[in-house]
């Protein structure tokens, strides 16, 4: 086997041979070989959100008269390419490094240095031209950038990935509750008969859920907006120009259309992780949202001849390798399993974010993977579940009319023309017969025929007031 050309370089530690093709250079080299946990990397959005800020950086320094236009330009179009994703194999390193980041902002500053030799024509590996923290990383350290590109990433991925999917399924549930608005069926509370509902308003109820969810959404991007760049090393903002948090926001926002701002105070920007920490509970709460959701369309569904049976879900695979014929709501299960993840991710970014020590939580590359994890995953099943589940339900009207009759709970709005205790017995005679209150009530000649019909009519009992009028 022929050996794959290598190239030797140094870092504050000595010297360390890696590929020779590879653009990251020693210090990331280092931290490949130190951490060979899990195989998970950074995702694409953050990934992006750090060439997004070192570009700004380079164009920031640029306006200060720190960074000369050769530099600069050089390192906006190095960068310009990390936030593009062509340099995305440039970056090995695993999620479980050091709790700061910094090998993954090394790992940019060296990638950005050596593409920019690249295009000047020198060789991978020279920092005669552009040195990865004298030029790459101006004015800014990782105790800063790493934070920057958590909400950064998060914010647009919110933006432009959950928010839409969130809306797309609150018009699906809710053009589901106006179709399914006259169709009766009946309530359960306790998972027992309950009085009569619409179909309609159980689904609102649904939509309703979803709304709120996209506010949730994005009262978190209001949350992410605030980024401790300009912090540097511990929050005091040594080493950086007094101007340039002001000049790289201003840059991000042409970039991104959010309107990024600097930290009220960079010793709680680094040192914390509370916005973190929110914005994953409230990705929790949509998820438990949407659990609820999936899992009343689940049963709701069920049977299809044995269970519930009130609505048919669209079938989109054989449910069974045994049971030839049957077809399981997989979509709904989709939607449970990603809402368990993200209920748990959201327990890691929990115990991280109180991992801030002094001037920095030592807990931020895991915070990330698992926030990320959490908007992708609940972004896609969304839009799954949508298509392929939502669209295509379709109401079983027989079956909702039948178990109304077959309900105990009709009594429900005899009770106050009767009393309760007399209805009571109804309900406990139907249950020992098997005949419906209405059969019952009729038999006893409870109340006159006109009345007894206007009392036990469904569409009724699903308004305020019940069958007064």
């Amino acid at each position: 086997m022929t050996e794959k050309p290598t190239r030797t370089e140094k870092d504050s530690m000595g010297e360390m041979t890696l590929p020779a093709s590879a653009l990251h250079g020693a210090s990331t080299h280092r931290a490949v070989l130190n951490f060979p946990v899990s195989g998970y990397r950074f995702s694409r959005p953050f990934i992006r959100a750090l060439g997004l800020i070192k570009w700004a950086a380079a164009q920031a320094n640029h306006d200060l008269g720190l960074l000369d236009a050769e530099r600069a330009a050089l390192i906006v179009q190095a960068a310009e390419e990390v936030a593009e994703g062509k340099l995305d194999d440039h970056f090995p390193l695993d999620i479980f490094q050091t709790g700061s980041g910094t090998s993954t902002n090394t790992n940019a500053n060296e990638v950005i240095a050596n593409r920019c030799a690249q295009l000047a024509g020198q060789a991978i590996g020279s920092r005669e031209l552009v040195h990865p923290n004298d030029h790459v990383n101006m004015g800014q350290s990782s105790n800063d950038v790493i934070p920057s590109a958590i909400h950064i990433s998060a914010t647009e991925q919110l933006k432009n990935c959950l928010i839409p999917a969130l809306a797309h399924l609150h018009i699906a549930l809710e053009t589901k509750a106006k179709e399914f608005w006259d169709v009766m069926k009946i309530g359960r509370t306790h998972l027992m008969d309950a009085t009569p509902v619409r179909l309609g308003q159980e689904f609102s109820g649904y939509a309703q859920q979803v709304a709120y969810a996209k506010e949730r959404a994005q009262k978190s991007i209001e949350t992410l907006r605030e980024l401790a760049l300009g912090g540097t090393a511990v929050g005091t903002g040594l080493n950086r120009h007094v101007d340039l948090p002001e000049k790289m926001l201003r840059h991000l926002e042409q970039r991104t259309g959010i309107g990024f701002y600097e930290a009220k105070n960079h010793f709680e920007a680094q040192g914390g992780k509370d916005a973190v920490v929110e914005v994953s509970g409230n990705l929790k709460t949509i998820a438990v949202s949407l659990f609820k959701v999936a899992n009343d369309i689940r049963w709701l569904g069920s049977g299809p001849r044995c269970g519930i049976g009130e609505i048919q879900l669209p079938a989109t695979q054989p449910g069974s390798s045994i049971m030839p014929g049957k077809v399981n709501p997989v979509m709904c299960e989709a939607v449970m399993m990603v809402c368990a993840q993200v209920i748990g991710n959201d327990t890691t970014i929990t115990w991280a974010g109180a991992n801030g020590n002094f001037e920095l939580n030592v807990m931020m590359p895991v915070m990330a993977h698992n926030l990320l994890e959490s908007i992708r995953l609940l972004t896609n099943v969304i839009e799954a579940f949508r298509d392929k589940c939502v669209r295509g339900i379709v109401a079983n009207e027989e079956r909702c009319r039948e178990l109304i009759e077959l309900s105990l709970a009709m009594v429900t709005s005899l009770a106050p023309k009767i009393g309760y205790d007399r209805a009571a017995e109804i309900a406990k005679e139907s249950a020992k017969t098997g005949r419906t209150v209405r059969e019952i009530a009729r038999e006893k000649k409870l109340l006159p025929e006109r009345e007894l019909e206007r009392a036990l009519d469904p569409v009724k009992m699903t308004e305020p007031g019940g069958q007064e009028g």
